[in-house]
């Protein structure tokens, strides 16, 4: 059964943590949670007013403008809240990921809610200098909401149609276990997904099978029958005695496969396990679970054991 009590919701008053905030309010009903609103105003360096005077930085923030952050949190926590759930406010300086990250190990918070701006240009920018940051460096599971997602359940559960990939790591089962319970309270549909990620190294695959390359064809179906029976293990008939459960093995580039995958079952939530925090798993990162979180239509849920 999954406890959750603290949610930590970074807030930038933009239309993007809006959302966030309305799934972040959705699970608190759910969880019976509180949520503890934070926003972090950026140190500008003098640099910025007078190049080449040094990266010496701004004073902080006044007490009125702390003030006045901090009305102006509660008044955005108003628009949509709910008068049941209880709210807290936390204003930080400096690097936004760091501080977030940093509040939720402090506040012990067991999810943090977080939305995304987009995929373009400048976008991109922001995605990876705050919310990336925070999904490589949290130790807690983290939800990322895009912009363009559905709009949150008005009533719990919130997600009914989740789909779980999973690569067998340590971190992907972790993730099947709580995608598992949160379909079983939910009572919904979880699809199970694993895909043999090809690589870029095979770039026409199917073209590659149907041609007279015996040894890849063979290989492919080896692997496939060990994936299938592996996902069998993990997800045995009993499970599905309180919610439907499907298993799925595909062949292709693993976050093309999660977004296609997600999209033909409409799904409402995507959950991840994301490897450790060194060179080799960050590259990981970089190319799977990052690349799903920049491409989702739906939020996805990513978690570190």
């Amino acid at each position: 059964m999954i406890d959750i009590r603290r949610i930590l919701c970074p807030i930038d008053f933009s239309d993007c943590s809006r959302r966030a905030l309305d799934h972040a309010v959705a699970i608190a009903k759910w969880y019976d949670s509180a949520i503890t609103l934070v926003h972090v105003s950026p140190i500008v360096p003098l640099a910025a007013y007078a190049p080449g005077s040094g990266v010496v930085p701004s004073a902080n923030l006044s007490p009125e403008e702390r003030e006045a952050l901090l009305t102006s949190l509660k008044q955005f926590a108003a628009a949509g809240a709910s008068p049941d759930i209880r709210f807290d406010y936390l204003l930080g300086e400096g690097g936004a990921a760091a501080q977030i990250v940093n509040a939720a190990e402090t506040l012990a918070s067991d999810l943090i809610v977080i939305g995304t701006h987009g995929r373009s240009g400048f976008e991109r920018l922001m995605l990876g200098s705050v919310t990336e940051k925070v999904l490589r460096k949290a130790a807690c599971p983290v939800l990322s909401v895009p912009r363009h997602s559905t709009d949150a359940a008005p009533a719990p559960p919130v997600f009914t149609r989740i789909l779980c990939a999973v690569d067998f790591s340590e971190c992907s089962i972790y993730a099947l276990e709580y995608a598992m319970s949160l379909a079983q309270e939910a009572g919904g549909s979880l699809t199970v997904l694993h895909v043999i990620d090809v690589g870029p190294e095979i770039p026409d695959i199917h073209g590659l099978m149907i041609g007279d390359v015996p040894d890849v064809r063979e290989f492919i179906a080896q692997v496939d029958e060990r994936a299938r029976a592996r996902l069998k293990e993990l997800v045995p008939d009993s499970v599905g005695t309180s919610f439907y459960v499907d298993t799925m093995v595909v062949t292709g580039r693993s976050y093309r496969e999660v977004l296609r995958v997600a999209e033909d079952h409409a799904s409402d939530l995507i959950v991840l396990g994301v490897h450790g925090r060194g060179p080799v798993d960050r590259l990981f990162y970089g190319s799977t679970a990052q690349q799903v979180v920049r491409g989702a239509t739906c939020p996805v849920l990513t978690l570190r054991k």
